[in-house]
């Protein structure tokens, strides 16, 4: 299901600015997209028709760069974004097990956001800390050697941080 959004004209102008830190350049798309993502969190289809039209390409080829690349999204992350390991050594040591308990206990399957905005689950293929595996990154915090048991109380631990800022 596809939800059309409409973007603001703060956001328009942050976007534009972006494009324009790249001298409007088609080669630099992909620069382009890192910055309005990491400023927006995700990429909607309003955002990259706004860096076609400044970069001066077809919107369905910004579109294709983004659907290419599993670094970006155009689905809105969580304010925690909960990523897995699910590389070898994640696998072999558990990851699947873990990667169950976190949809039980966020009640999200891998890709979808908590209709509170709250958590967002993924799953990636390696972290790179493969000697603490299995792996779930919470935003930039890692936590290592992770057992089923140990899932609800990481989670409930951001739960916690609700209200907070």
């Amino acid at each position: 299901m596809s939800v059309k959004i409409q973007i603001s004209q703060k956001t328009r102008t942050k976007i534009e600015e972006i494009c324009k830190s790249f001298n409007n350049e088609p080669g630099e798309l992909i620069n382009v997209l890192h910055k309005t993502q990491d400023y927006l969190g995700y990429l909607p289809a309003e955002a990259q028709e706004v860096i076609g039209q400044e970069l001066k390409i077809p919107t369905a080829k910004v579109y294709g760069v983004v659907s290419f690349y599993s670094f970006f999204t155009m689905i809105p992350k969580g304010r925690f974004p909960v990523s897995i390991c699910m590389g070898t050594a994640c696998y072999v040591r558990g990851a699947e097990r873990i990667l169950d308990e976190l949809k039980h206990q966020l009640e999200l399957n891998v890709g979808e956001t908590s209709a509170d905005g709250l958590f967002s689950l993924a799953s990636l293929r390696c972290v790179g800390a493969c000697g603490l595996a299995p792996v779930v990154l919470v935003g930039d915090k890692v936590y290592g050697r992770l057992a089923p048991d140990d899932v609800k109380n990481m989670v409930d631990e951001y739960k916690d941080m609700r209200g907070a800022v």
